[in-house]
């Protein structure tokens, strides 16, 4: 019995320590030529995120739940790390919820540059 629970919390600790290593930084801390903190305090951090025309960002995190308020008409394609993508039509001047993600690349597919503002509750 005592074997069989070691083996149950090995098998735990590799799997959540295989979970830790696919999480990246978060999206100011991954890839700060794209992400710019303009706003912290206690309860928010705003982000202005600006994607230049057919660039890529790198790998990052969103840990918190946030909104974002696109300010220009562009489409990004959200790379995820099993492979999938998904596309994101932004409307200037719309908000939307986005989701807590551990990793994902977002790549703007248009022929301007992509900006956004992101307001992470904390």
């Amino acid at each position: 019995m005592v074997r069989r629970a070691m083996l149950g919390l090995s098998a735990a600790a590799i799997w959540i320590g295989s979970a830790a290593a696919q999480d990246a930084a978060p999206t100011y801390q991954a890839d700060p030529a794209v992400y710019k903190v303009i706003f912290e305090d206690q309860n928010f951090r705003v982000i202005v995120a600006t994607w230049k025309k057919g660039a890529t960002d790198k790998p990052h995190s969103h840990p918190l739940p946030f909104v974002v308020y696109a300010l220009d008409d562009c489409t990004v394609r959200v790379h995820n790390p099993d492979g999938t993508t998904r596309e994101l039509k932004n409307q200037a001047g719309v908000a939307t919820a986005g989701p807590i993600t551990s990793s994902h690349t977002a790549e703007n597919l248009g022929e301007t540059d992509c900006r956004a503002l992101l307001v992470e509750r904390k």
